[in-house]
């Protein structure tokens, strides 16, 4: 392009201001669980989706949303056999609850595979919003300004949350926005219900300001092998402001996540920062020794960090190791629960009532379990084996195309690595929780995983080795702007 042409503008100016109002509104309204909150930014994602112009994406791009197409289309199949009268197939077998409740009431009930008949319609609600934000991300940015625009405003977003967090468990631990707490009086939840989703969301927070303040450190440095010796002194001489407000809200999503006393929670996004910082400066790092070196000291730094600020996070894990009393046993009893109905279920979001008649007697009689604290094996009893498959290959796709642009991409690396660094957290938390089915964070991490693989199939990534643009330069702004680069 001649030096006199106008930039042609990024597309989706309008319909990407309404995809990041979700991104940082989603978490304000109690995480989002109640059904009109849910309800709200469905039609909200659904008005992007359908403003959204496609000229960013290419050829690749297409080929993955067919994937999603795919996932889509099997969710719609075990919708219709769980709510149709007739299912089309015939291992789609009705609920042997149906039957008893008919002999028991001398009544002829109309079956159904679901065990609460029309549920997994009204359940559809979370996971379509889910669906909708990392489509909509994806479509919206493909283009990078976009994309690093995401990242701010998640950041952003994070550090008001967690200021809220903070100032509200110090006036009036016991409230939950207006209405009073049922539980953690304790400990900081912000918005959030839970304590351990309000743990991974400041986590996944804390992971994209870090990134950020390592994109700003690497700037300040030379081109080239970083002499890590030199670094701090050449950081500390002349600090500049922006890499001091970088670290700072760092800070403030790290104490508001610490606050939330979530040991997996807090455990797991210390993972992620490890993860994504090593990952982030890997071509910094010594070919052979450099990436295990800096696992460990980053190892080392989160002990540290979990010694002086998690001090409710070790308490819990010395007063009751690592799992609450029930949650190994509610995850054998959901397998037995799977093992009897294996192909399509017992209906979206019933897993509360289908799981009482497998409630084992070694669970402590006290309290409702209504989740399996597990997504895979809740979701693997509500929709069956099969649908459940197709989403962990559909995982397993995302997280190796995000590791391809990671790998390959060299200008706006925060993006890849953010997306990959958080899946990470998200996943490996939804194993032994539910953060992922609470839609105000659900929104924010598939938003993040939507842009990571937007820009890991971005035309510049079969380019990035080549472009002179890519080389950072140490007189650069420091501040997270559409034209940033990553480390050259």
């Amino acid at each position: 392009m001649s030096q006199g042409a106008p930039r042609q503008a990024p597309p989706n100016r309008f319909v990407s201001w309404i995809l990041f109002t979700a991104v940082a509104g989603a978490p304000l309204p109690f995480g989002s669980n109640d059904p009109s909150a849910i309800a709200i930014w469905c039609i909200v994602l659904g008005a992007v989706l359908v403003l959204a112009s496609p000229r960013a994406l290419e050829r690749r791009h297409f080929a993955l949303l067919g994937l999603a197409g795919v996932v889509i289309a099997g969710y719609a199949i075990v919708l219709h056999e769980q709510l149709a009268v007739h299912p089309w197939f015939a291992l789609a077998t009705p609920h042997p609850v149906w039957r008893e409740a008919s002999d028991a009431l001398g009544v002829e009930l109309e079956p159904s595979v679901s065990i609460a008949r029309n549920q997994p319609l009204l359940a559809l609600g979370a996971p379509l919003a889910a669906m909708l934000s990392l489509i909509c991300s994806f479509v919206v940015c493909a283009d990078r300004d976009r994309a690093r625009q995401l990242l701010q405003v998640v950041a952003w977003s994070g550090v008001a949350y967690a200021l809220y967090g903070v100032v509200a468990f110090i006036v009036d631990p016991a409230s939950l926005l207006w209405r009073e707490k049922q539980a953690y009086v304790n400990v900081l939840t912000a918005t959030f219900v839970n304590r351990n989703t309000a743990a991974v969301y400041f986590g996944s927070c804390a992971v994209v300001w870090l990134l950020i303040l390592s994109e700003r450190v690497r700037r300040r440095l030379p081109p080239g092998a970083i002499e890590w010796k030199k670094v701090p002194n050449r950081l500390l001489s002349d600090t500049p402001r922006a890499l001091v407000l970088a670290f700072s809200m760092l800070f403030v999503c790290l104490a508001a996540m610490f606050m939330t006393g979530s040991r997996a929670g807090v455990v797991l996004s210390l993972l992620a920062l490890v993860v994504a910082v090593a990952v982030y400066f890997r071509r910094d790092l010594p070919p052979r020794t450099g990436l295990v070196a800096a696992v460990a000291a980053g190892g080392a730094v989160a002990l540290v960090l979990l010694q002086f600020m998690g001090a409710g996070v070790s308490s819990r894990f010395d007063a009751q190791g690592l799992a609450d009393g029930g949650r190994f046993e509610t995850w054998r009893s959901t397998l037995r629960l799977i093992a009897d109905h294996p192909w399509v279920g017992t209906g979206q979001g019933t897993f509360e009532w289908a799981y009482p008649a497998y409630r084992s007697s070694d669970v402590s009689a006290w309290g409702v379990w209504d989740r399996a604290h597990s997504t895979p094996l809740e979701l693997a009893a509500d929709v069956g084996l099969p649908l459940a498959g197709l989403v962990a290959l559909a995982w397993i796709i995302g997280l190796a195309v995000l590791a391809q642009g990671v790998r390959t991409r060299r200008r706006d690396l925060v993006v890849p690595v953010a997306a990959l660094a958080v899946a990470i957290l998200a996943l490996l938390h939804s194993m032994v929780d539910f953060s992922l089915q609470t839609p105000g964070y659900a929104i924010v991490a598939f938003a993040l995983l939507g842009a990571g693989l937007a820009q890991s199939l971005a035309r510049s990534t079969r380019n990035d080795k080549s472009s002179a643009l890519d080389t950072p330069t140490p007189q650069r702004s420091d501040s997270l702007s559409p034209e940033g680069r990553g480390p050259g």
